[in-house]
């Protein structure tokens, strides 16, 4: 099985933003190559030339330290309701931001594009009606946007499965019946980014909250899992350092173990983590990424 290691880059946000602070930090400092670069570092909704002459910074520096760019995902200031939002207009806008958001991929030359699935709001999910129909759009959203990622040489789409039922993909059985929903009549595939501390915690089914059990039964859907240590009560985006691992639920061995199981031949694991803005953790940011990335090191072959 080949391993491949990388790292979100959502802890850049507003710490290391610019191409020449957070490009050289994930090869130089971290020893890393490939990176799930993330919108909030390049919204799609910045006027046209500013995004051309960060993608030129990027395309660079990345050439430079020999960073491959291979997925892009939605982050922090991007987890909105985007194609689950009540307002037509407002769904319309969003379809066109992916639609954007897939140019910048392609320019970057990743393979894939993400975020989550859709987020209902609160009046939205408590109705049954407005439910389906925003589970309905989007769908038809998601289509449009793979779509128009087919044309451009996209190889596939991700959704993230969540953690609550209004941010969809909450349970093993509701990310299975999004999956043969969306996947149904898709011009290329969806796949699924895994995240280990995700899983609805108040569900009555044991495996919802099991990562190793959600790996085995999406491994092969899954090229991407997203890597944080977690607790039980799935709290926080945790790094891989001493103190967390002693309570934490998440082992490379046991995580190799349950992707063995499934016969699956590659996987992409990614570190997604986020630290508070408050201190300690704020000073210990890099600190606590470079022990996450020697903690995993033996375990990978990429």
């Amino acid at each position: 099985m080949i391993i491949r290691f990388g790292i979100n880059t959502g802890f850049a946000l507003n710490r290391f933003t610019a191409p020449q602070e957070w490009i050289p930090l994930v090869s130089e400092t971290l020893g890393l190559k490939i990176v799930q670069f993330t919108a909030d570092l390049l919204n799609p909704s910045l006027p046209d030339g500013v995004i051309r002459e960060q993608i030129g910074y990027i395309q660079g520096l990345s050439k430079k330290y020999g960073v491959e760019i291979r997925h892009t995902f939605t982050s922090a200031f991007t987890r909105v309701n985007h194609l689950a939002h009540p307002d037509p207009a407002l769904r319309k806008y969003w379809v066109n931001w992916f639609r954007r958001f897939v140019d910048i991929s392609v320019d970057l030359g990743a393979q894939s594009m993400g975020s989550h699935f859709g987020i209902m709001t609160v009046g939205d999910y408590k109705n049954p009606v407005k439910r389906h129909e925003r589970f309905a759009q989007n769908i038809e959203g998601w289509k449009e946007v793979a779509s128009y990622a087919a044309e451009k040489g996209l190889k596939y789409l991700l959704w993230e499965p969540m953690s609550i039922p209004r941010e969809m993909g909450e349970t093993i059985k509701e990310t299975r019946r999004i999956q043969h929903a969306v996947n149904t009549g898709i011009a290329i595939p969806m796949k699924l980014c895994l995240d280990v501390d995700h899983g609805d915690v108040s569900s009555t089914e044991p495996a919802d909250t099991d990562p190793y059990e959600w790996i085995k039964e999406f491994a092969t859907e899954a090229p991407i899992i997203h890597l944080k240590q977690t607790l039980q009560d799935k709290g926080g985006h945790w790094p891989f350092t001493p103190d967390k691992n002693k309570e934490g639920r998440i082992t490379p061995e046991k995580l190799i173990a349950a992707l063995e199981e499934t016969g699956v031949k590659e996987v992409t694991l990614l570190l997604e983590l986020s630290f508070r803005e408050r201190e300690p953790y704020e000073s210990r940011v890099v600190e606590d990424i470079k022990a996450s990335v020697e903690y995993w090191r033996p375990y990978v072959t990429v």
